[in-house]
């Protein structure tokens, strides 16, 4: 019979501060540099004692992405508690640290299926959290935007599909459609599309599908 292969304790510096390297090793040269090997060489330690808290890779990479929400999420939570969300959700998304991580473990997402589905649902939790906060809010969020800038504009019209076909990739759905409707309504408004050849299909849901922004049976009812 197979003897069970010890695991460091969740609870020990030593893997807080091997985790602490793996974060540094991802931000200076990236996800593939995060290996035992390269991990323990940033620690000054033995591939061995890093396999001992991380019997697999992946553990080592899930423990990573569960740190760091655990951190940036509790503060974010606590911050929508505020009647200023929306500010508690720019200054989330302005953390350059967790950013940078998030660019990296999203592009590792793309390997590793387990790395994939924590990242899904942490993405999911956080967008869902601001979603009920922005519900309870006393605040008209339905006041126009105001007047855009040509500068604004293009950076919303040229990132918005990257961002949705990214967080397709691991996964993630939630406002999805509602940003595309939005930002569709208004080319609609501004440069009108041609009339389809389908008089009964809006211009704007044949263009969501043919662009692979929305799926095939979504037909615009939530407009």
């Amino acid at each position: 019979m197979t003897t069970p292969r010890r695991v460091g304790a969740e609870t020990s510096k030593k893997r807080a501060d091997l985790l602490d390297c793996a974060e540094r090793l991802m931000l200076s040269e990236g996800y593939a540099a995060v290996t035992y090997r390269g991990v323990a060489s940033k620690a000054g330690v033995t591939p061995g004692l890093v396999q001992y808290y991380f019997p697999m890779q992946d553990d080592l990479f899930l423990a990573l992405v569960r740190r760091r929400t655990e951190q940036t999420v509790g503060a974010l939570a606590d911050a929508l508690e505020t009647d200023q969300p929306l500010r508690a959700l720019w200054n989330f998304a302005n953390n350059s640290t967790a950013a940078a991580l998030i660019v990296e473990l999203t592009a590792l997402a793309n390997h590793r299926k387990a790395i994939q589905a924590e990242i899904a649902a942490v993405g999911e939790k956080v967008r869902k959290m601001v979603l009920a906060a922005l519900s309870r809010s006393t605040n008209d969020y339905t006041i126009p935007l105001g007047q855009i800038s040509p500068e604004a504009l293009v950076f919303l019209v040229t990132n918005s599909p990257r961002m949705i076909h990214t967080e397709k990739a691991v996964g993630m759905s939630t406002s999805h459609v509602e940003t595309v409707d939005f930002l569709q309504q208004y080319l609609d408004r501004v440069e009108p599309w041609p009339a389809s050849n389908n008089p009964s299909t809006p211009a704007s849901v044949t263009k969501r599908a043919d662009q692979g922004l929305i799926s095939d049976d979504d037909d615009g009812s939530r407009r």
